[in-house]
C-alpha cells in the first residue's frame, strides 16, 4: 500500500470518526461494555463534579432521565439525603476533606419523595493522594433486600407460629399434672406425659428445622461421609411406617443393581428420605413407590450415581407450581406442616453435590427423583 492511498485512507477514518453520530455513553470509565447493559445504575461525575454518565439502571431507580442529569452537578442530579435528612454530598465532601479516602461503603439513602436506594461511591484517583478524577456511584434499589427481609420474617411468624401450639399443650399437661397429680389415673398420667413427649419432640424438630435453613443459607451446611446403604436405609422408614400403622401394601420398593457405593452423610440422608416419604403419605394416595437406582453420573471422573424416585397416585403437584416446590413455604395442601422440608431436603441434596428435581408419577401423582454422587472421600481415592 502506497503513502499516499494510507494517508488518505486515516483522512477518511478520521472524517467519519467527526461525523459519527455519538453514543449514549463514551465509556468515561473505560468498562469496555455500555453502562446501560449494566443491571444496577452507575452515575460517574468528572474531577468538576459534572455527570458524565446516567446510566438507564440509574436513570429507573431514580425516575430522573439521564438528558435531564446529564452535564449537571452531582450534587443536583442525583439530590441524596442520609435517613436524618442530611444532605449527602455535603456531609461527604468527596472532593475535598482526607486524601486517602477511597469512597463511601454501600448504605441506606434517600431520593426526593422519601424512596430509599442502597449507594456505594469510588474516588477515582491519579495517584493515591492526588485530587479526585471521579466519582463513581453505583445504586440499588432496596426491593430484594425488602423480599430477603420480608422472608425472614415470615420464616420467624410461621416458626413462632408451629412453636405456640406444642408449647401451649406442654404447658397445660406440666401445669395440670402438678396441680392435680393425685386426682388422675396411672392410665391418665400416662396419656398426659406421652403428649408431652411427643408435643417436645415437634419443638426440637422445628428448632432444627430453623438450624438447617440457617446453615444452608449461609453456605455452612457440613456433609459427613460415610458409607450409606441407601436401600436399607428407605427400608427402615418404610418398617416405621407399618409399624405405626400403616399399611405394607402401601409401600413398594425396587432396588436395581448393582448399586454403586455411596458415601454421604447418614443422617441427612435419612432427613431427605423422611421428608419425601412423609409427603408422600401424608399429601399423595395409593401406593408410595420408591425405586433406588444406578444412573449416569453428570460429574467428570464417575460413570454412575445413586438415584431415588419417590412416586405416589395423588392428585398431583399442579404444573403451576412446579417451579415453587423447593421454595420456602411452599404447601402442597392443607394438610399442615411448615412448608420448609422441600427446601432443607433441596439443600441437604445440594450439599451433597447432587441434583434433585420434581415430576409428575406414571400413576398421575407427585414424584420426587434425587441423585446422589459417589462422593467417595479424598483419602479414598
Amino acid at each position: 500500500m502506497s503513502v499516499g492511498t494510507s494517508g488518505a485512507q486515516s483522512a477518511l477514518r478520521a472524517h467519519e470518526a467527526r461525523n459519527a453520530p455519538a453514543p449514549r455513553h463514551a465509556d468515561p470509565a473505560g468498562l469496555g461494555v455500555d453502562p446501560d447493559d449494566l443491571p444496577d445504575g452507575l452515575v460517574i461525575a468528572d474531577e468538576g463534579g459534572r455527570v458524565i454518565c446516567f446510566n438507564s439502571a440509574a436513570a429507573r431507580i431514580t425516575a430522573t432521565p439521564a438528558a435531564e442529569a446529564l452535564g449537571h452537578h452531582l450534587e443536583r442530579a442525583l439530590p441524596l439525603e442520609d435517613l436524618e435528612g442530611r444532605r449527602w454530598w455535603q456531609l461527604t465532601d468527596p472532593y475535598g476533606g482526607l486524601a486517602i479516602r477511597v469512597g463511601q461503603p454501600e448504605r441506606n439513602l434517600l431520593l426526593p419523595g422519601g424512596r430509599e436506594v442502597l449507594v456505594t461511591a469510588r474516588y477515582v484517583r491519579v495517584r493515591p493522594t492526588g485530587p479526585v478524577r471521579r466519582v463513581v456511584v453505583s445504586l440499588r434499589d432496596t426491593e430484594g433486600r425488602r423480599r430477603t427481609e420480608r422472608s425472614h420474617a415470615e420464616l420467624i411468624a410461621t416458626v413462632a407460629h408451629e412453636l405456640r401450639s406444642p408449647l401451649t399443650s406442654v404447658k397445660g399437661f406440666t401445669a395440670t399434672l402438678l396441680a392435680k397429680w393425685e386426682r388422675f389415673t396411672d392410665d391418665q398420667k400416662k396419656l398426659m406425659l406421652e403428649t408431652v413427649d411427643a408435643d417436645a419432640d415437634r419443638v426440637t424438630r422445628l428448632i432444627a428445622e430453623l438450624l438447617d435453613i440457617s446453615r444452608i443459607d449461609s453456605g455452612r451446611l457440613e456433609v459427613r461421609r460415610q458409607p450409606v446403604d441407601i436401600g436399607a436405609a428407605v427400608g427402615r422408614h418404610i418398617q416405621a411406617y407399618v409399624a405405626s400403622g400403616q399399611s405394607a401394601d402401601r409401600f413398594l420398593l425396587r432396588i436395581g443393581q448393582p448399586l454403586p457405593d455411596l458415601w454421604a452423610d447418614p443422617d441427612k440422608v435419612d432427613q431427605v428420605l423422611s421428608n419425601l416419604l412423609e409427603n408422600a403419605v401424608r399429601h399423595g394416595e395409593g401406593t408410595v413407590t420408591i425405586d433406588v437406582e444406578p444412573a449416569p453420573s453428570p460429574r467428570e471422573g464417575e460413570d454412575v450415581c445413586t438415584s431415588v424416585t419417590v412416586s405416589d397416585e395423588g392428585p398431583g403437584i399442579p404444573e403451576e407450581s412446579m417451579n415453587r416446590v423447593f421454595t420456602r413455604f411452599w404447601r402442597g395442601s392443607k394438610r399442615g406442616g411448615t412448608g420448609l422440608g422441600l427446601y432443607i431436603v433441596k439443600g441437604i441434596v445440594e450439599a451433597h453435590g447432587g441434583t434433585i428435581t420434581v415430576g409428575r408419577a406414571p400413576e398421575g401423582g407427585a414424584q420426587f427423583r434425587f441423585t446422589l454422587p459417589v462422593g467417595t472421600p479424598a483419602y479414598l481415592q
